[in-house]
Protein backbone atom coordinates (compact mmCIF):
# COMPACT_ATOMS: atom_id res chain seq x y z
CA UNK A 1 0.00 0.00 0.00
CA UNK A 2 1.67 3.57 -0.97
CA UNK A 3 1.39 6.27 1.44
CA UNK A 4 0.58 9.20 -1.15
CA UNK A 5 -2.62 10.51 -0.14
CA UNK A 6 -6.01 11.14 -2.21
CA UNK A 7 -5.56 14.33 -4.14
CA UNK A 8 -8.58 15.80 -2.14
CA UNK A 9 -7.04 15.28 0.55
CA UNK A 10 -3.30 16.33 -0.21
CA UNK A 11 -4.71 20.28 -1.22
CA UNK A 12 -3.48 23.01 0.69
CA UNK A 13 -7.13 23.95 1.51
CA UNK A 14 -8.67 20.70 2.05
CA UNK A 15 -10.28 20.76 5.98
CA UNK A 16 -9.71 17.92 7.64
CA UNK A 17 -13.04 15.99 8.40
CA UNK A 18 -13.69 12.58 10.58
CA UNK A 19 -15.17 11.14 7.52
CA UNK A 20 -11.55 11.86 5.87
CA UNK A 21 -9.92 10.00 9.16
CA UNK A 22 -12.85 7.13 9.11
CA UNK A 23 -12.35 6.66 5.12
CA UNK A 24 -8.64 5.80 5.81
CA UNK A 25 -9.69 3.81 9.27
CA UNK A 26 -11.60 1.23 7.26
CA UNK A 27 -8.82 -0.32 5.72
CA UNK A 28 -6.85 -1.18 8.67
CA UNK A 29 -5.66 -4.86 8.91
CA UNK A 30 -2.34 -5.71 10.69
CA UNK A 31 -0.34 -5.72 7.21
CA UNK A 32 -1.13 -1.87 6.65
CA UNK A 33 -1.31 -0.80 9.95
CA UNK A 34 1.62 1.43 10.66
CA UNK A 35 1.13 2.66 6.74
CA UNK A 36 -2.36 3.74 8.01
CA UNK A 37 -0.91 4.96 11.08
CA UNK A 38 1.38 7.30 9.29
CA UNK A 39 -0.84 8.39 6.69
CA UNK A 40 -3.26 9.60 9.46
CA UNK A 41 -0.96 11.39 11.26
CA UNK A 42 0.07 13.26 8.41
CA UNK A 43 -3.41 14.11 7.38
CA UNK A 44 -4.49 15.01 11.65
CA UNK A 45 -0.52 17.04 12.01
CA UNK A 46 -2.37 20.43 11.33
CA UNK A 47 -5.32 20.62 13.38
CA UNK A 48 -5.74 22.21 16.62
CA UNK A 49 -6.34 20.19 19.83
CA UNK A 50 -10.01 19.50 20.25
CA UNK A 51 -10.86 19.25 16.91
CA UNK A 52 -13.09 15.83 16.07
CA UNK A 53 -11.05 14.22 13.32
CA UNK A 54 -7.71 15.20 15.55
CA UNK A 55 -9.10 13.51 18.62
CA UNK A 56 -10.54 10.37 16.28
CA UNK A 57 -7.16 10.50 14.43
CA UNK A 58 -5.13 10.20 17.27
CA UNK A 59 -7.01 7.00 18.82
CA UNK A 60 -6.80 5.08 15.83
CA UNK A 61 -3.28 6.57 15.45
CA UNK A 62 -2.79 4.69 19.25
CA UNK A 63 -4.90 1.56 17.94
CA UNK A 64 -2.93 1.12 14.73
CA UNK A 65 0.30 1.40 16.53
CA UNK A 66 -0.68 -1.50 18.61
CA UNK A 67 -2.14 -3.80 15.83
CA UNK A 68 0.96 -2.77 13.78
CA UNK A 69 3.14 -4.06 16.13
CA UNK A 70 1.49 -7.09 18.18
CA UNK A 71 -0.49 -8.02 15.09
CA UNK A 72 -4.38 -9.13 15.72
CA UNK A 73 -5.60 -11.59 18.03
CA UNK A 74 -8.48 -13.67 17.68
CA UNK A 75 -10.43 -16.08 19.35
CA UNK A 76 -9.17 -17.32 22.91
CA UNK A 77 -6.30 -19.88 24.28
CA UNK A 78 -7.80 -23.26 24.51
CA UNK A 79 -10.30 -24.13 27.69
CA UNK A 80 -9.07 -27.13 30.01
CA UNK A 81 -10.27 -30.39 28.74
CA UNK A 82 -10.68 -29.69 25.23
CA UNK A 83 -8.64 -31.37 22.42
CA UNK A 84 -7.23 -29.55 19.97
CA UNK A 85 -8.69 -29.84 15.88
CA UNK A 86 -7.31 -32.05 13.42
CA UNK A 87 -4.23 -30.61 11.19
CA UNK A 88 -5.82 -29.20 7.89
CA UNK A 89 -2.19 -29.81 5.87
CA UNK A 90 -1.69 -32.65 3.76
CA UNK A 91 -0.70 -35.95 4.60
CA UNK A 92 3.25 -36.96 5.26
CA UNK A 93 2.57 -39.06 2.00
CA UNK A 94 0.83 -36.21 0.20
CA UNK A 95 -2.55 -37.72 -0.42
CA UNK A 96 -4.29 -34.83 1.22
CA UNK A 97 -6.08 -33.63 4.24
CA UNK A 98 -5.78 -36.13 7.14
CA UNK A 99 -8.97 -37.80 7.88
CA UNK A 100 -8.28 -37.59 11.74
Amino acid sequence: MSQAEHPDRARADHEVTLDDVRQLMGASTPHFALQLRNRIAKLIRGLPDGHPARIEGEREVARLTALGESGEVRGHEAEPGMATLASVTADAAGAGPSAH
